[in-house]
């Protein structure tokens, strides 16, 4: 099923998701699965603890809230609730099985404040077999930027940015941080192969949508505050889930996991086994 799914728990960060999602769904022509997970017992006094069936309705009435907003914003989309008991991951995941993506906001409505990004959010970016949006506000009206360090995975962030921008009509701004090493002997030829390397993996996106204005940005910084830096004025930041050659045990490389913390725009992870 070709659908998108989005994570509601009725916190603002939730609403922030349930728009970019409906906005997603009504540009690409797809349904939207609104998911909505619930749990018994919460953690709280037990002489005031709800039966399961009084939570149950809370949540039905919540999810329809969600859908109810939904269908206020796009009359005509399709829409399918989803109602799982159970942590909202799991239940994400389930449903993410045949989703072209799943949306989610930063944080949830529980967790400590402090925490720009909820555990939700992060099990998803792990472990999701499609992109992942972590929606962020507020958004920015500007380009879509997108990591390219050569690998797989960079290849598949690139296939998903220049679609996005051609739907939403930006611009794509693909950013290669290159460290130089500190001989400088080595700097001009380190500097050289940086660069062959942005242009050999832009090749053949830019091919592909010719209608997509491209940039392509080589800079000799760290990746994650590279990154960070080019996203400050982007509608997107879109990145790989690691480098080639990484563990398999590691679902997310050290600058996916860093920028889901610290990217200032809305972030898209993306896993390169589902991109075709």
């Amino acid at each position: 099923m070709s659908e998108i799914l989005v994570g509601y728990d009725g916190s603002p960060a939730a609403e922030e998701a349930l728009r970019w999602a409906v906005r997603e769904s009504t540009l690409r022509g797809l349904p939207l699965a609104v998911c909505h997970a619930w749990h018994w017992p919460y953690a709280m006094d037990p002489v005031h603890l709800p039966s399961a069936d009084t939570v149950r309705r809370f949540a039905e009435n919540l999810l329809y809230k969600g859908v109810f907003e939904a269908e206020g914003l796009a009359p005509r989309l399709k829409i399918r609730s989803v109602l799982h008991r159970g942590p909202a991951a799991a239940s994400l995941l389930h449903e993410a099985a045949q989703a072209t993506m799943v949306v989610v906001g930063a944080r949830g409505g529980e967790g400590f404040p402090e925490l720009r990004t909820g555990s939700t959010a992060t099990q998803m970016a792990e472990h999701a077999p499609c992109p992942v949006v972590v929606v962020r506000e507020p958004g920015a009206d500007g380009p879509v930027v997108v990591g390219v360090d050569g690998s797989h995975a960079a290849d598949a962030a690139m296939a998903f940015a220049f679609e996005e921008a051609s739907v939403r009509e930006r611009e794509v701004v693909a950013v290669h941080a290159a460290p130089l090493p500190s001989d400088p002997a080595l700097q001009e030829e380190a500097a050289r192969a940086a660069g062959a390397l942005l242009q050999r993996q832009v090749a053949a996106w830019s091919t592909k949508y010719p209608q997509v204005r491209l940039k392509t940005r080589l800079v000799h910084e760290e990746p994650r505050e590279a990154l960070r830096a080019a996203a400050e004025q982007a509608a997107l930041l879109v990145l790989g889930d690691r480098q080639d050659g990484m563990p398999s045990t590691l679902r997310l490389g050290a600058v996916s996991s860093a920028l889901l913390d610290l990217s200032p725009c809305t972030l898209v992870v993306v896993h390169p086994w589902r991109r075709g």
